[in-house]
């Protein structure tokens, strides 16, 4: 059970309650007074703890390493997730993503849609449930939605009339991009390009023919408008009176004199009177303030501030100047992003959602949509009851594996799960997690502790590699699912910061070159047994560190590895199904007999 306290347990640290050695975040306590603006601990017990965001202190050290930090506002909740129905986190929440964006930008309801689909999307679209997911976002629902399944049924009922344009292969645009023409109810029109970049996190990329990157790095407000002199002025000294703060402004436009779009990229969304005030201005057609899903300005408008991390170097420098583990600074920075409330309810639905996606489906298998899985991980959790554990995995690893392959089978039912970072990844971490946990007997204060490193990792690889299996293959889904896994076993047994990224680094290398190659396009086979193997990967590299073993490659310039390697790749292994497994015999027969892709 969880204590009665309103700030984060984190920021005043914890001791490992087992009979091993203390975990590094255990010094908080003594060492936060000295580097952070003194706040009461909740518990009143006489420690005191970093303020969040937003508030008058800051913690000090914020600039740990010399090379200059960004400003990315990315939520541990976008690695950790999101909670979304399956079976894809860039083919379908992010495809539904891309679709809720696009449909903010027309004030009417959406009466005509069409979607054309590039590379991957055009491939797998029916197997990932992207046109379903597409048709759900421009109605409005959001990626956790069961209803997505219905999301044709649902556009009937309400009139949407929807279809779809296969455009092909372009290798000049990412590997995920759809275009969205849309109608509204008034005959307004609009023209959206997205991308999905994997993990649930989306790009827009062009509007109305014009090329735009709105990323959702900051608040974002989009202004359509005539391309004369003194609209810039007008617009500026208007969100200057609002006291708008802007970080960055870029117009575009079609030609000299004609329609123009200004991007201003601020810190903290504006209030509800600026987006009205703006529209009001002569030669201003249309203004809308644009929120992507994710970013730390849909979860707390008007809160700023530098990360306190953007890569394993800097990270570490956090660690030793706070004296904090990893999950613990990954904990600051997300209450700091977006307010101590909501870090600790979001992360308390992770947990819920992570116990019944790796439990559920052992105690009632069911067929996944393709009909190519389906009760394997209850055969699998069998045998920890049996020699073949004793004498193979073990009777914690056994238990990691089937909980993760069970997740694979409740996300190819379209169920609900935490992609982690992707879904076609999202066993590894919680089956490591809550299977090593159970046997330690730590209590979800301690769990969350250790999710909270393995969000840390995986923020690292997609801000300086890739996640998606689309763009960098398996390797950067199940090997970054392994990686996280592994720092978070490292810190759960009582390891160090170093040690922690030691492992991630040696799970890295030991999947690099994995392709994606998925049958029929679906995230069923060979996924499901990757999962495992990237389970199997994380504990031999978490067990590799703490016995001393220091990985060659750091763990940053493992990451641009990954990177590298997975754009070696040919587009036929990089989740198109069109090479690899997906192309075996007996994988195209099971396939023709599948039905799900029409």
């Amino acid at each position: 059970m969880y204590p009665k306290f309103q700030g984060l347990w984190y920021l005043v640290g914890r001791e490992f309650r087992t009979s091993r050695r203390p975990l590094n975040v255990a010094s908080v306590r003594a060492r936060t007074v000295e580097q952070a603006t003194k706040y009461q601990s909740p518990w009143n017990d006489g420690t005191e703890y970093a303020p969040p965001l937003g508030t008058t202190g800051q913690i000090k050290g914020a600039h740990m390493a010399g090379k200059p930090q960004t400003l990315a506002t990315t939520s541990a909740f976008e690695i950790l997730g999101p909670v979304m129905v399956g079976p894809s986190s860039s083919h379908t929440a992010g495809a539904l993503r891309c679709a809720q964006v696009a449909a903010s930008l027309l004030e009417g309801r959406i009466a005509k849609v069409t979607f054309g689909l590039w590379n991957s999307f055009a491939h797998t679209y029916r197997g990932h449930g992207t046109d379903r997911a597409l048709v759900a976002g421009i109605l409005g629902l959001d990626t956790d939605d069961e209803n997505i399944k219905q999301a044709f049924d649902l556009a009937r009922e309400q009139g949407l009339e929807y279809h779809f344009d296969i455009k092909g292969d372009d290798a000049s645009i990412h590997p995920n991009t759809v275009d969205i023409d849309m109608v509204d109810d008034t005959g307004a029109t609009a023209q959206v390009r997205g991308e999905s970049l994997g993990g649930g996190k989306m790009r827009i990329s062009r509007i109305n023919g014009v090329g735009v990157d709105i990323s959702g790095m900051y608040s974002t407000l989009f202004v359509a408008h005539k391309d004369v002199p003194g609209v810039l002025a007008a617009l500026t000294n208007l969100l200057a009176y609002a006291h708008v703060n802007i970080a960055f402004c870029r117009t575009y436009r079609t030609e000299v004199g004609g329609q123009a779009y200004s991007v201003f990229e601020t810190d903290g969304a504006p209030d509800d009177t600026v987006v009205p005030m703006l529209r009001k201005l002569d030669n201003v057609d249309y203004a809308t303030f644009i929120e992507l899903p994710g970013s730390a300005s849909s979860l707390s408008p008007g809160v700023s501030a530098k990360e306190i991390f953007d890569d394993g170097e800097q990270l570490l420098d956090a660690c030793e100047e706070l004296g904090l583990s990893i999950g613990a600074v990954m904990a600051v920075r997300e209450a700091r992003l977006t307010g101590e409330a909501h870090a600790v309810d979001a992360m308390r639905r992770v947990l819920d959602v992570m116990r019944e996606e790796t439990t559920a489906p052992i105690a009632n298998p069911q067929r996944s949509l393709g009909g190519l899985i389906g009760g394997e991980a209850k055969l699998v959790d069998a045998t920890g009851r049996n020699d073949l554990s004793t004498s193979l995995m073990g009777a914690v690893q056994t238990d990691a594996v089937a909980r993760a392959m069970a997740v694979l089978e409740r996300s190819a039912t379209m169920g609900v799960i935490v992609a982690a970072p992707t879904a076609g990844s999202a066993g590894v971490v919680p089956g490591c997690v809550l299977a090593l946990a159970d046997r330690l007997q730590l209590d979800d204060e301690q769990v969350m502790d250790a999710l909270y490193c393995a969000a840390a990792i995986g923020l690292n690889l997609t801000t300086s590699a890739c996640v998606a299996g689309a763009e960098g293959g398996c390797q950067a889904e199940v090997g970054s699912a392994a990686a996280m896994a592994a720092a978070a076993l490292v810190q759960m047994l009582g390891g160090t910061p170093e040690q922690a990224l030691d492992a991630s680094s040696i799970a890295l290398s030991n999947l690099l070159g994995l392709v994606c190659d998925p049958v029929g396009g679906l995230v069923e086979v060979p996924c499901q047994n990757r999962n495992a193997i990237g389970v199997a990967a994380a504990f031999s590299s978490a067990q590799l560190a703490l016995a001393g073993i220091k990985s060659l490659v750091p763990f940053d310039q493992m990451a641009h590895v990954m990177l590298s390697v997975g754009h070696a790749l040919p587009a036929t292994l990089r989740e198109t199904a069109k090479g690899g497994i997906a192309q075996a015999p007996a994988a195209l027969s099971a396939c023709a007999k599948c039905g799900v892709c029409g």
